[in-house]
């Protein structure tokens, strides 16, 4: 039986039906009484509210979130979207149905908004079995690790009992058609009563594939003095037809040093002219090794391969290949065939770009550091920093642009405040460069820092330049070793907290670039500044601070 009042509005809805919607519905109704008798319940009483968790490192992990968002709205589920920065996680046991979209940064990691989630569900024994959930995995075929977050995400929450709704799916860089495809069986598993059209194409194609541009060097300089402990060059060149936009960085394949490349082959039973076949293409073993594969600083995971060919115990540990097969050695040619094959790719290394092309057509400026650390008390030096800062003038060097829509200028009547210690200066140039050709008419605060004043104040030429034109209003600098007690940026932030507060009042947008540790510090700073200085209460200072998150006023470019 079914009640007068439900009857009645059932007659009224047949009444006012085409035959082509009477027929519609039958096919509706069939369905879910075909699913009630399979599966229980009935799928559109099941999703009601679904909870949409995003982890970026450039945008586009966001980008996608809010597109699913509104498209499952129209479905009619609820839906809460939200960065897994700021995800509750104690609500994570509480959740029914989940989608996880994720990318990976550098070598396999989560990107630093996913990092408190990823250690979060690793690290605690949930129950999670009331949860169905799916994983929609970014990252970039260049690097070894290709989605190693979303994997780890998707194969952990299995072992905490919850339930896939579909299968892992792995976006390459271009993205957009995997995860439309992906989208759309997710709304007929979702609900497919309500799905009555594709929904192909709702995140727009874009062009395929990468840019290779052809650059040019046009300058490679030391910018610290005589006697700094570092150091950082100043490199330009030249690229026709080059696009991007300040915040964005370029992506660069190093290639390895010509001496070790030499001594390997020297070493290793094999002859550098043999031909192989690398991703369908034929290279000979010494264009292998000197522009495609990673040999300095190997991995465990790769040692641990080399062992099992070698045939003999390796510790743990990350080695170079040249000592690997020094220490190591392999007993003939088929075996360091073998050998290559485990060996990954060289990984793309990122570089804020540190120009505009409204000051600089044409061109492409970077502030490049030269790594050194040391390993099993051996000296080593940054494979990419090295290979750049050691690029002669007129050398020709491919590169990429890497967009970061999470690192923007907002629009030019907005006032800025920029916090970039050391290298962290470089996309804070691009952003004085392009407000000031420009004419931006929005304030420009900058707070910046390194070890000593006479011989670490990168760009201090330019700098004191933009003030005088007035393209800089305010410049704070801290330099740590030039006193007793070491003073740092966040040091000079809280020095002119009402200051710093009353331009967030007004309006102000705030951009940290550098070490992830200074990032720490300084969201600490900021948090005090903003309860001090606006009376506020901790909770409501984090609160505050999380809005300016929200609203894309807090960015931080952090590594």
């Amino acid at each position: 039986m079914i009640a007068e009042t439900k009857l009645s509005k059932l007659r009224e809805l047949i009444e006012d039906s085409s035959e082509q919607e009477l027929i519609w519905i039958n096919g509706y109704l069939t369905g879910l009484m075909s699913a009630k008798s399979a599966a229980g319940p009935l799928p559109d009483s099941l999703i009601k509210k679904l909870t949409i968790v995003y982890g970026t490192e450039t945008g586009n992990s966001k980008k996608i979130s809010t597109v699913f968002a509104q498209q499952l709205k129209k479905a009619g589920i609820q839906i809460k979207l939200q960065s897994l920065d700021q995800y509750r996680l104690s609500d994570l046991v509480k959740e029914e149905y989940l989608l996880a979209i994720i990318s990976t940064h550098g070598d396999g990691e989560p990107p630093a908004a996913a990092k408190k989630f990823y250690d979060y569900i690793h690290t605690n024994s949930l129950s999670l079995d009331k949860i169905k959930y799916a994983v929609l995995a970014l990252g970039d075929t260049a690097y070894p690790l290709f989605c190693k977050t979303g994997e780890d995400v998707d194969y952990r929450l299995q072992g905490l009992g919850a339930k896939p709704l579909l299968s892992l799916t792995k976006c390459d860089v271009d993205f957009e058609q995997t995860a439309n495809d992906w989208l759309e069986r997710l709304l007929k598993t979702l609900s497919p009563a309500k799905t009555n059209s594709s929904p192909s194409q709702i995140i727009p194609s874009k062009k395929t594939g990468k840019k290779i541009y052809e650059g040019i060097i046009l300058s490679n300089t030391n910018l610290n003095g005589r006697g700094s402990s570092k150091q950082t060059h100043h490199i330009e060149l030249s690229a026709n037809d080059v696009v991007y936009e300040p915040g964005d960085s370029l992506g660069i394949v190093p290639e390895n040093p010509t001496n070790l490349v030499n001594s390997i082959l020297n070493t290793a039973p094999i002859d550098g002219s043999k031909i192989f076949n690398y991703r369908n293409q034929d290279y000979s073993l010494y264009d292998l090794l000197k522009k495609k594969l990673n040999i300095t600083y190997l991995p465990e995971r790769v040692v641990a391969k080399y062992a099992t060919i070698a045939q003999q115990e390796i510790p743990s540990t990350r080695m170079d290949l040249l000592n690997l097969i020094k220490i190591y050695p392999i007993k003939d040619e088929a075996h360091f065939e073998d050998v290559i094959n485990i060996l990954e790719p060289i990984t793309p290394r990122l570089y804020s770009i540190a120009s505009s092309l409204a000051a600089h057509e044409s061109e492409v400026h970077l502030t490049v550091v030269r790594n050194c650390f040391t390993l099993n008390n051996e000296v080593h030096r940054g494979l990419c920093s090295d290979y750049l800062t050691n690029l002669p003038t007129d050398a020709a060097i491919e590169f990429y642009i890497h967009r970061n829509s999470e690192f923007k200028l907002p629009s030019p009547d907005k006032d800025i405040i920029m916090i970039g210690p050391g290298t962290g200066i470089a996309p804070f140039r691009s952003f004085i460069e392009e407000r000031n050709a420009s004419g931006a008419s929005g304030r420009n605060w900058l707070f910046y820092g390194d070890q000593h004043f006479e011989s670490d104040f990168l760009y201090q030429t330019e700098i004191q330049n933009y003030v005088q034109v007035g393209a800089l209003t305010n410049v704070d600098v801290a330099f740590s070793r030039d006193q007793k007690e070491k003073i740092y940026v966040q040091h000079k932030l809280l020095a002119r907290s009402k200051e710093v507060f009353s331009w967030l009042e007004s309006g102000a947008y705030i951009y940290v670039c550098g070490a992830k540790s200074m990032g720490e510090d300084v969201e600490k700073v900021l948090v005090q500044i903003i309860e001090e200085a606006g009376a506020n209460s901790i909770e409501q200072a984090q609160s505050y601070l999380l809005n300016l998150k929200e609203d894309g006023r807090y960015q931080k470019d952090v590594y």
